[in-house]
């Protein structure tokens, strides 16, 4: 049998599986299960380690490897496991030596069950060139990793680094390559995409690389971002939006509360009206323009005054697609140090967050039916459209299509084609 993997998280770690697969599977592993985890919320991690022990149900005979985030924050968790067989570095597990490694070390009684190094001391980060996404239509290409900010609640600098960009031309060529394969759609990705280019000559802006993307491989038809942070988006890349309609009008933004107070606490780097002229400005320069959030509730010491600014903040920026994360004390974060709120009061307010989303969501689809969009298709019977609304096709088609499809009805999660 050959090398499988289970990503957890973001679309970074969606990306870094197929390298994770194709290395492995060039060391000689066979049999083999690869959990790539995520470390965002300690759920993320609960879910990686029951996951870990079904696939040891499942598969008895196979190696059981353990690398991702949560392996680099808390690898000790997963060594006490007696499931796993090897546990990996966020660094280690993209390089093709720690996969020759790990084959020639099972079965030896003395071998370290965990290569897990500083992340802090990794200064770059390469093109990982990746020929295709195993059962994808669009292809995920990482332009950096790591990020310098210290979001008060947040564990990813420790399992991810310092940011590191990859050089302009490399990602350029990645994408043309990824064209040349038949893909339709390229979603460029990274931990903070929008500090790309801080640590490269001239430090080129996220805008430029865009720029240079659509310049130079003008046979992309779609150009998509997975999440930014709103107050780091540079001129070029906002005249973009504008400008050139191979840039998807969808973007998930890195909100997190829409209380001023909480965000200083959070330490993020935006106010409140900052988020609301940011997507109004969007909106402006491209009326089709669609937004998803990531908002935390329940972060230590929010009253419901604050928690209902962040409710309020779903309406005034217009969002659509929300991910709602319930606060989550990581070990190690300032966040865990501060006065916590009653879990019961945490589990509420989010759940009042995605009745909110959800009811945000439902108009947006009434909206959207009459509508004709261009749905690029992601199997025989689903698709997305341009603004990354999911799309129940009528009739099947072939995976990797480009397809104009007119809104008929929906079903209050998904578009329903005619």
């Amino acid at each position: 049998m050959s090398v499988d993997v289970v990503t957890f998280g973001c679309r970074l770690n969606a990306a870094e599986s197929e390298v994770i697969r194709r290395e492995a599977e060039r060391a000689g592993l066979r049999d083999t299960v690869v959990v790539n985890t995520c470390a965002v919320t300690a759920e993320a991690v609960r879910q990686a380690r029951q996951t870990i022990r079904a696939l040891r149900r499942e598969r008895p005979q196979a190696k059981i490897v353990v690398t991702g985030c949560a392996a680099q924050t808390e690898p000790q968790t997963f060594v006490a496991m007696a499931e796993t067989d090897r546990v990996l570095g966020n660094a280690e597990k993209l390089s093709a030596a720690s996969w020759t490694q790990a084959h020639a070390a099972f079965g030896l009684a003395d071998a370290p069950k965990a290569i897990v190094n500083d992340i802090m001391a990794v200064r770059e980060t390469a093109a990982h060139l990746i020929e295709g996404f195993e059962g994808r239509t669009r292809a995920f290409v990482q332009v950096q990793n790591g990020c310098d900010h210290r979001c008060t609640f947040c564990i990813i600098p420790h399992g991810r680094g310092n940011s590191r960009s990859v050089p302009m031309g490399a990602v350029v060529e990645d994408v043309g390559r990824l064209v040349a394969n038949n893909y339709c759609e390229a979603v460029l990705t990274g931990v903070d995409i929008t500090s790309y280019g801080a640590d490269l000559p001239g430090a080129p802006k996220l805008g430029t690389l865009v720029k240079q993307i659509l310049k130079h491989v003008p046979e992309l038809k779609r150009l998509r971002l997975s999440s930014i942070d709103s107050v780091e988006a540079d001129r070029d890349l906002i005249d973009t939006f504008a400008r050139d309609e191979r840039l998807m009008p969808h973007l998930h933004l890195s909100l997190q509360a829409g209380d001023d107070l909480i965000l200083k606490r959070m330490k993020r780097r935006h106010a409140r009206q900052d988020a609301i002229a940011f997507c109004d400005t969007l909106r402006r320069l491209r009326p089709d323009m669609v937004f998803g959030a990531d908002l935390i509730a329940g972060f230590p010491t929010e009253t419901e005054e604050m928690f209902n600014n962040s409710l309020d903040l779903v309406e005034q920026c217009g969002l659509t697609h929300l991910h709602v994360f319930p606060f989550s004390a990581r070990p190690g974060t300032p966040a865990a140090r501060m006065p916590q709120l009653d879990r019961a009061v945490v589990k509420e307010r989010a759940r009042r967050l995605r009745e909110h989303g959800a009811i945000a969501l439902r108009q947006h689809l009434d909206a959207e039916v009459g509508a004709t969009r261009r749905v690029l298709t992601e199997s025989r019977a689903q698709g997305r459209t341009e603004q990354f609304t999911p799309v129940k096709l009528s009739a099947a088609a072939a995976p990797g299509m480009i397809l104009d499809v007119r809104i008929a009805a929906h079903d209050g999660r998904q578009l329903l084609a005619a």
